[in-house]
C-alpha cells in the first residue's frame, strides 16, 4: 500500500498568530514536524499543504515538497482532501502542523492496522489518569467496543464514573488520522452532522454515518502548540531529547 503523508498548514491561528512559523531552536515549527515526519521512515512521502507562501517558503528550505491549496477551508481533513485528489495513493495519514515530535513506533502501528481490510479509517489515543485533562473540555477523550474501533468521542468525561468503587480507565484522543483515499474523499463531502455541530468534533461525522474508527494506543506524549506557553514545553522537550 502506497501510505503518504499530508501535513495540513495554515497560517492563521486565532490564539498563536503565525505558530507554524514560531522558531524552535533555529527551525520555523513547520520544518521540525515536516522534519521529524520524514525521520520516521513510516511514509512513501511527506507534504506540506499549506495557503500561505512564507510557510511553503520554510519547508522547501529544508528540501521538503508542498502543495499550495487554492481553496478556503474549514478545517484539515478538507486542506488534505484537496491534494489528496491528485495524488496517487492508497492510505493518507493526516499529520498536525503544530506537533512537531513525531513518534515512529504510533504512525508505524497506525498505518499497519489497514492490514485488516475492514479498516478504512484509524486514529491514535493515549491513556490519561490525571482528573484535571479527563475533566477539560480541550482533552477530547474516546471510548472503545472490545475490538478497538470507537464507539464516541466527547469533550466530557467518557465513561462517567456512577459508581465510585468503579475504576475507569480514560483515553485521550490524539488527532492524526490515517484514511482509504477513496473514504478521506467521500468524508469531506459529506455534510455537518448533528453530534458533530454539538461537541465541534468532525470525527463524528464519520461515526454518524457508519464508519468505524479504529483506535489504535499509545504512550507517546504528543506535544502540540496551540499557545505561546506551548511552546516553551516543546523548547524543553526539545532540549530533553537533543541534549549532546
Amino acid at each position: 500500500m502506497k501510505t503518504i503523508a499530508l501535513i495540513p498548514a495554515r497560517f492563521g491561528a486565532t490564539r498563536f498568530p503565525a505558530k507554524l512559523l514560531a522558531d524552535l531552536r533555529g527551525k520555523p515549527l513547520i520544518a521540525r514536524t515536516y522534519l521529524s515526519t520524514m525521520a520516521t521512515n513510516v511514509f512513501d512521502d511527506v507534504m506540506v499543504v499549506t495557503d500561505h507562501e512564507s510557510i511553503a517558503e520554510a519547508v522547501r528550505n529544508e528540501g521538503g515538497k508542498v502543495f499550495f491549496s487554492q481553496k478556503a477551508h474549514e478545517s484539515g481533513s478538507d486542506r488534505i482532501a484537496e491534494a489528496a485528489a491528485s495524488i496517487e495513493a492508497d492510505i493518507i495519514v493526516n499529520v498536525q502542523g503544530d506537533e512537531p515530535f513525531q513518534d515512529r513506533e504510533s504512525l508505524s502501528n497506525l498505518v499497519n492496522v489497514f492490514q485488516d481490510e475492514k479498516v478504512e479509517v484509524a486514529s491514535l489515543m493515549s491513556p490519561i489518569a490525571e482528573q484535571s485533562l479527563i475533566n477539560h473540555p480541550n482533552i477530547v477523550k474516546v471510548v472503545t467496543d472490545q475490538e478497538s474501533f470507537s464507539l464516541y468521542f466527547s469533550r466530557s468525561p467518557i465513561p462517567f464514573k456512577r459508581n465510585e468503587t468503579s475504576s475507569p480507565q480514560y483515553f485521550r484522543h490524539i488527532g492524526i488520522y490515517a484514511y482509504k483515499k477513496e473514504l478521506l474523499m467521500a468524508f469531506t463531502k459529506w455534510e455537518k452532522s448533528v453530534l458533530e455541530n454539538i461537541e465541534m468534533l468532525e470525527q463524528l461525522r464519520l461515526l454518524e454515518n457508519g464508519i468505524r474508527i479504529k483506535m489504535v494506543s499509545t504512550h507517546h506524549q504528543a506535544v502540540a502548540i496551540d499557545v505561546p506557553e506551548d511552546l516553551e514545553r516543546a523548547l524543553i522537550y526539545y532540549d530533553k531529547n537533543h541534549s549532546s
